[in-house]
């Protein structure tokens, strides 16, 4: 692998992961919230087709910012701030992981309930629904998790870039203030998913600035 496939691959993959991500979740025709509402499963069922893909989309864009923050990371093995970095993008991977698993469960069961409900009662629906209450209140806190993870790999990955100088130093404060940002909002702050969206607009700025960077300038080593 070159020097000039890794600066490619590298970027493009943040910029893409960004893409995906933001796209997939603004364009998003019903978002289903924190908890699941009977009123939600007939608007999916109309655009069915339409909504499971985007949400793939969106998944698939956490994923992708996983494989960007690694590709990051195999261009710095020889830095002293891998010391940093590494750990930094590990528990970042982790979070974006587990908040993957917490999207996938209003993915699958927005999916399933649209197509288990149709034609059937409104009480048929509040049924459906507070039989999935304790799992989503599990699926919150899940999510939650994978927040603060997040936000905490963030920090430590802004030391290591600002540290290692592999970039830009405002690439590195404005990840630093994402992190913290991340788990003060999260820990700080009622069980809202809601209250995180500013959070996730930026994060989605970042990345695919943090891309353009790299696929004009590479990773300084």
């Amino acid at each position: 692998m070159n020097n000039s496939f890794a600066q490619r691959f590298t970027g493009w993959t943040f910029i893409a992961s960004a893409l995906m991500l933001w796209l997939g979740w603004v364009l998003l025709p019903v978002r289903i919230g924190a908890f699941f509402e009977p009123d939600v499963f007939g608007p999916i069922q109309e655009q069915f087709h339409l909504w499971i893909w985007l949400y793939r989309v969106h998944l698939f864009g956490l994923i992708m910012a996983v494989v960007a923050l690694t590709a990051f990371v195999a261009q710095v093995t020889a830095s002293p701030a891998r010391v940093l970095i590494w750990p930094g993008v590990s528990v970042a991977a982790a979070g974006l992981l587990v908040t993957a698993l917490g999207s996938a469960f209003y993915y699958h069961h927005g999916a399933w309930g649209s197509l288990e409900l149709a034609g059937k009662s409104a009480q048929d629906a509040r049924a459906f629904v507070d039989a999935l209450r304790v799992d989503t209140e599990y699926v919150t806190c899940l999510t939650r998790f994978g927040r603060v993870f997040g936000g905490l790999g963030l920090v430590l990955f802004a030391w290591g870039v600002v540290r290692g100088k592999h970039l830009p130093a405002w690439t590195g404060f404005v990840a630093g203030v994402l992190g913290v940002a991340a788990m003060a909002l999260t820990m700080g702050l009622p069980d809202d998913l809601e209250l995180f969206a500013p959070v996730f607009h930026v994060f989605a700025l970042w990345l695919a600035m943090v891309g353009v960077v790299i696929v004009r300038g590479g990773v300084r080593e």
